[in-house]
C-alpha cells in the first residue's frame, strides 16, 4: 500500500548504476530512506526532482524486509537553489543535516525538528550566512532533544548568556540582527563545542567548516 508524505532531502547516494537512495526528513514519519529505481537514467520521471535540500511531496511503498522503501512519485515544492550558489551556506546546511542524522532515530515523528530545519534553510536562502545562525540551530535542536542548557548554571559571561537566551527565543531575522563581538563568537563556539560532545559523545560532522570564516 502506498503512503504519502512531505519531506526534505537530507542526503542521496547511488545504489546501482541506475538507482538512487534518498534520505528524507519528514514531520510525521521522521527520517526515512527510499530507493528511487531508475532515477539516474536520463528519461527517469524523477529527473530533476531529487537533490540535496529539495522539498517535495512524495509517495512510497514500505518494504517488509528492510528500511529501504520504494519511492513511487515526487512532486517538487522547492529546491533551495540559493544554497548551491554559496559554498558557506551549503556547508551550514550540510552540517545541520549531519546533526539531524547523528542525533535522531529513523522513522520517529520529528515535527519540531522538521520545522526547525526548514526555517533554518529558508533563512540561509534569503540572508547572508552568519555563525549565530548555526549557534541558534544547535541550541534549538538541543531543546527539541530535551538538552537545552540551563541558563542559570552555564559558565558564560553575562553578555554571552544574554545572547544564548536571544538565540533560543528570537525569530531568525532577530537572530541575524544580533551583533556578536569576535570574543563572544569564540566563547559561544567553544561552549557549544564542549556541550555537544558531552551530550552527543562526538561533534556532528562538518561543524568546523560551517563555522569557518568566509
Amino acid at each position: 500500500m502506498s503512503e504519502s508524505a512531505t519531506g526534505l532531502i537530507l542526503r542521496t547516494r547511488p545504489l546501482t548504476e541506475t538507482s538512487l537512495i534518498v534520505h528524507w526528513l519528514t514531520p510525521h514519519l521522521g527520517r526515512i530512506a527510499t530507493v528511487a529505481r531508475g532515477a539516474r537514467r536520463a528519461k527517469s520521471p524523477f529527473q530533476g526532482k531529487l537533490d540535496l535540500f529539495y522539498l517535495a511531496d512524495f509517495s512510497f511503498s514500505r518494504s517488509r524486509r528492510s528500511d529501504l522503501h520504494a519511492l513511487r512519485e515526487v512532486g517538487l515544492r522547492g529546491t533551495q537553489s540559493a544554497l548551491r550558489q554559496d559554498l558557506h551556506r551549503l556547508r551550514q546546511a550540510a552540517y545541520a543535516a549531519a546533526f539531524i542524522e547523528q542525533a535522531t532515530e529513523t522513522e520517529t515523528p520529528l515535527p519540531g525538528i522538521f520545522e526547525l530545519m526548514t526555517g533554518f534553510l529558508d533563512c540561509l536562502c534569503h540572508h547572508p550566512s552568519a555563525p549565530q545562525l548555526v549557534f541558534a540551530f544547535e541550541l534549538r535542536f538541543l531543546a527539541q532533544l530535551g538538552l537545552q542548557p540551563d541558563l542559570d548554571k552555564i559558565k558564560l559571561t553575562p553578555g554571552a548568556r544574554q545572547i544564548v537566551r536571544a538565540l533560543i527565543q528570537g525569530g531568525w531575522l532577530a537572530i541575524l540582527r544580533l551583533k556578536l563581538t569576535k570574543a563572544q563568537t569564540d566563547e559561544l563556539r567553544q561552549f557549544l563545542h564542549g556541550f555537544l560532545i558531552f551530550h552527543l559523545e562526538r561533534l556532528p560532522k562538518g561543524r568546523a567548516r560551517a563555522l569557518a570564516d568566509d
